[in-house]
């Protein structure tokens, strides 16, 4: 037959033209990424009661200790991280222009330290934020926290009773300088006191509680506050204990995310530092439905005060402010006060660049 020749070909040209099909198709599930938290408005810790939080996905971090080229690759390229935990954004500029120029025309005379950093898009004002100053009572701050780390790793209880001894008495502010020696105090009680009213004698308690000023200074150091130092028990009215801006917004960022203590104990943490007395301040520029857990200092030519800030849209910042000032100058505190309102307003209106 003359076109036998044909078949084989036309049967593979046939087989050619049928679609392919995959066996086992492979399906690669997608990670979804889940919204941040916001800030937990109970601060009444009720461990019994937690619910348990949906499954998300978490890279796996490796458990030596990462290089800085690991460091800087988790993050963009272009923004460091602040106390290592924080990606810097952006200088706020316009921000920053408008505290100067407030300075150059109302407080020529003052000598101030600023830092504010937003925990969300890592923007900052800095304005001699590095400054040493005297730390007065915001020292308070960093022992608190020194304290729950050691409640954390089970050294310290809140129910344990302390004895208060006539050599912690001290003048200043609180209460305890004026009761008997002798008598007990549940370290709670005792820490609630040396933050809500600045008690200069339950600060002395608690220091020695803690092994004294030497094993303090060496965990700030480790803590990587580079500034800050207790010389001499409270009150400290010359003002030998020092620290600065830029530390003290360092150590709440630090515990904003989830480093130095437990979650239960920065719970309580948050509530004690919201009871504090002082809102002469920066409290006194957080706008309404606002939050703020801070510890000021006061000690006549030197006022301070350093905290976190929850507007009512969960939205969080931190701040660190001090002021050398004349002697019990009150436009000290009003520039406080005044620079405060400023930065509450720029989170509360942001400024959008037209493109």
């Amino acid at each position: 037959m003359k076109f036998h020749w044909l078949l084989p070909s036309f049967i593979t040209l046939i087989s050619l033209s049928l679609p392919a099909t995959a066996t086992n198709p492979q399906v690669h599930p997608k990670v979804q990424q889940t919204s941040k938290q916001n800030y937990i408005a109970d601060l009444t810790p009720q461990p019994q009661n937690l619910a348990i939080p949906g499954i998300k996905f978490i890279i796996p971090i490796p458990e030596s200790k990462p290089n800085s080229s690991t460091i800087n690759n988790s993050v963009d390229k272009n923004k460091s991280l602040f106390a290592g935990v924080v990606p810097l954004g952006k200088e706020m500029s316009q921000l920053k222009t408008q505290v100067q120029t407030l300075m150059a025309k109302n407080y020529k005379f003052l000598a101030p330290g600023m830092f504010f950093l937003d925990l969300e898009s890592g923007d900052y004002l800095d304005i001699n934020g590095d400054k040493v100053f005297p730390a007065a009572s915001t020292i308070k701050y960093p022992v608190l926290i020194a304290l729950f780390e050691q409640v954390d790793a089970g050294k310290i209880k809140l129910d344990e009773t302390l004895v208060l001894r006539s050599s912690q008495k001290a003048a200043g502010s609180g209460t305890l300088q004026y009761q008997a020696s002798g008598i007990h105090l549940s370290v709670a009680e005792t820490v609630n006191k040396m933050i809500s009213i600045s008690d200069n004698t339950a600060t002395n308690m608690i220091i020695d509680r803690l092994g004294g000023k030497e094993k303090l200074n060496q965990r700030f150091q480790n803590w990587g506050l580079q500034s800050t130092v207790i010389r001499n028990r409270l009150g400290d009215f010359k003002g030998t204990n020092t620290t600065s801006a830029k530390d003290l917004v360092r150590l709440s960022a630090l515990i904003e995310n989830h480093k130095l203590i437990s979650d239960t104990s920065h719970l309580q943490v948050i509530e004690i530092m919201r009871n504090c007395h002082n809102a002469k301040l920066l409290a006194a520029g957080v706008g309404k439905g606002g939050k703020i857990a801070h510890k000021t200092g006061d000690i006549g030519f030197v006022v301070g005060d350093a905290g976190i800030i929850e507007m009512p849209n969960g939205h969080r910042y931190l701040a660190g402010f001090f002021v050398r000032r004349p002697h019990d100058d009150e436009r000290g505190r009003e520039f406080v006060r005044r620079v405060s309102r400023m930065v509450y307003e720029h989170f509360d209106h942001p400024v959008i660049t037209q493109k």
